[in-house]
């Protein structure tokens, strides 16, 4: 039978066996090649701060936020990864556009087999490395992130945070145009692989003030656009610090309820920069009906395909199937080594 990671909080995982369901005439069955996680979103669950808001109503459009809920019981244990590149072993007759043998990429976690509806599916060239592929999520995200913050030609730019998404908006910043990125982030093997991704400049925000040398990089200027992928407190409080007068800061994280620190007086008074809240799955997209989530992701894949953006060296480490139970829980452990945890099957 196969079999599939499930975990419990962050340490206590294992692989378990399932049943394959029957396929269905709309579905393919796809066997697994390649798959990785999306550490941050994961790992809010699986912390428990992303229930502290409690189920969000879409009638009314609110979180129910109960009182600082506590993190969720130990219970059944749950999934875990993100997307998977493999091959098609079988479809349905109802399938179009998609044969067995076909190489896709998925949005699956790590189980040797995943049988879905064939929308949804991206068929992608054998040229394609499987860590490019699998980094179409944090592109789609990063690439929301860099439109939302109208990066434009010649503006100076920083990312903080240098996790997946971070590399892809370094690589994306790059891209849109940006005369100097400048990347922020206390592990130094992110930093170091964010330099080799495009950015000019690189900060420990731990051992500075980095809004202050975001403001000294650029003649006491500030950036025109600083992009907060981190969720910490002290990077948000940086990069209104050290954004230009009349700005963009761009909130991308999902970060836990901030706790003190947090001063929207001082400089931001002083600069008036723009806050800007991006999600590209929030549709509308702030450019609908141009834009939405499905041409960022086409657009993204068209560049890991052709090169303009890698996934090479952010996924890392890349372990085999059968060491994930040890090696998953790491994410949390070993920080600095474990930017993006893939696995061969």
């Amino acid at each position: 039978m196969p079999r599939q990671l499930l975990g419990i909080g962050t340490t206590d995982f294992g692989l378990y066996e399932y049943d394959e369901p029957e396929l269905k005439p709309d579905q393919i069955r796809v066997r697994s090649e390649f798959t990785a996680a999306k550490h941050g979103t994961e790992l809010a669950g699986r912390k428990g701060y992303a229930a502290h808001r409690g189920r969000f109503d879409r009638e009314r459009g609110l979180f129910e936020m109960p009182q600082r809920a506590a993190p969720p019981a130990k219970g059944t244990p749950g999934g875990a990864g993100n997307m998977t590149v493999g091959t098609i072993t079988e479809a349905g007759a109802e399938v179009e556009g998609l044969a067995v043998g076909d190489r896709v990429l998925i949005h699956g976690g790590f189980r040797q087999t995943h049988t879905r509806p064939a929308k949804g599916v991206w068929k992608i060239p054998a040229g394609l490395s499987a860590a490019s592929a699998v980094c179409l999520d944090p592109a789609d995200f990063a690439m929301g992130a860099v439109r939302d913050g109208h990066i434009r030609v010649g503006d100076n730019v920083a990312v903080f945070g240098t996790g997946a998404i971070g590399l892809m908006a370094v690589q994306l910043a790059r891209l849109a145009g940006a005369a100097m990125v400048i990347a922020a982030d206390p592990l130094p093997t992110r930093r170091a692989l964010a330099g080799r991704l495009g950015a000019d400049l690189l900060l420990d925000p731990t051992a500075c003030d980095a809004g202050l040398e975001l403001k000294k990089a650029t003649g006491w200027r500030g950036v025109d656009v600083a992009i907060d992928y981190s969720g910490v407190v002290a990077a948000m409080q940086a990069c209104l610090r050290g954004v230009a007068y009349g700005g963009n800061v761009v909130a991308g994280a999902f970060p836990a309820p901030y706790a003190a620190g947090l001063d929207l007086g001082a400089e931001s008074h002083q600069y008036i920069p723009n806050i800007v809240f991006t999600r590209s799955c929030s549709e509308p997209n702030r450019d609908y009906p141009r834009w939405d989530e499905k041409r960022i992701l086409e657009t993204c894949l068209a560049w890991l395909i052709d090169g303009r953006l890698t996934g090479e060296g952010v996924v890392t480490p890349v372990v085999p199937f059968e060491d994930l139970p040890t090696e998953f829980p790491k994410i949390v452990t070993e920080p600095d080594t474990y930017i993006k945890i893939g696995a061969t099957y």
